[in-house]
């Protein structure tokens, strides 16, 4: 009994983190659901069991955000996503993912300091650079399910309205998550077991999406982006951690 309450202790807090996210509220805070899920459960069974709660989570985020994003970004992240998607199925076997862990950190953060030293990246749209951070964000979506690092450092230097950037960030990851379901399945990663554990875990996701969009709604724009760059420079920590405690 005492094994059940610690799983809900650390599951519905990951949960919660997760939505809160998916509504559109601190960018890559997200990052630390996984990690979190990895107390009770195997890094594998968290990415696993995490899929359909997110695949949930989307379809509330969808309805929530249905007027509110930016289809430009959208054309240009999605095709290099759905590679990134496929990237990862095809080296599923062969990728190392502390070693993609501590990649995405080493980028995230180097991102966040030239931005505080120098404003960088482009307003403007660049469909290199697009498909290129929507593959990196597809690809380790897949291995890890973080794909947000990959994906603000496009969307960030655009300077969407919150509201905007969340709709955008919610439509994305749907398609991300959906098209995921397949290769999960063909890998075995979607058992009997792993889906039990998603369906009691199920009904906190809306409750983490409206926490997210309450908070959007609330903070300014200029708080909001502090907050998305503080929570992507965190992110870039705890995968850089992460990935380097494994080899010791």
């Amino acid at each position: 009994m005492l094994e059940g309450y610690y799983f809900y202790l650390i599951s519905v807090p990951a949960v919660l983190l997760f939505g809160i996210s998916k509504g559109g509220f601190g960018g890559s805070i997200s990052i630390l659901a996984v990690p979190l899920l990895t107390l009770v459960v195997s890094p594998a069974q968290a990415a696993a069991l995490l899929l359909p709660i997110l695949c949930v989570m989307d379809l509330f985020v969808i309805y929530t955000y249905r007027s509110q994003f930016d289809a430009t970004c959208l054309r240009i992240l999605v095709p290099g996503a759905l590679l990134g998607i496929i990237g990862g199925y095809l080296t599923f076997e062969f990728t190392d993912e502390n070693i993609t862990k501590i990649l995405i950190g080493v980028i995230a953060i180097i991102f966040v300091i030239s931005t505080l030293c120098k404003p960088t990246g482009s307003a403007k749209h660049r469909r290199i650079s697009g498909t290129i951070l929507g593959g990196l964000s597809g690809f380790t979506s897949f291995v890890i399910h973080a794909g947000g690092p990959p994906f603000s450092m496009y969307l960030l230097p655009k300077k969407l309205d919150p509201l905007v950037f969340a709709g955008t960030a919610g439509i994305f990851f749907c398609i991300v998550n959906y098209v995921k379901i397949i290769p999960y399945y063909l890998l075995e990663q979607l058992n009997t077991e792993n889906l039990k554990m998603s369906l009691i875990l199920m009904p906190f996701a809306p409750v983490g999406v409206f926490i997210g969009h309450w908070l959007v709604k609330r903070v300014s724009a200029k708080y909001f982006y502090i907050i998305c760059y503080i929570f992507l420079f965190v992110a870039g920590l705890k995968l850089i951690v992460d990935g380097i405690q494994s080899f010791y």
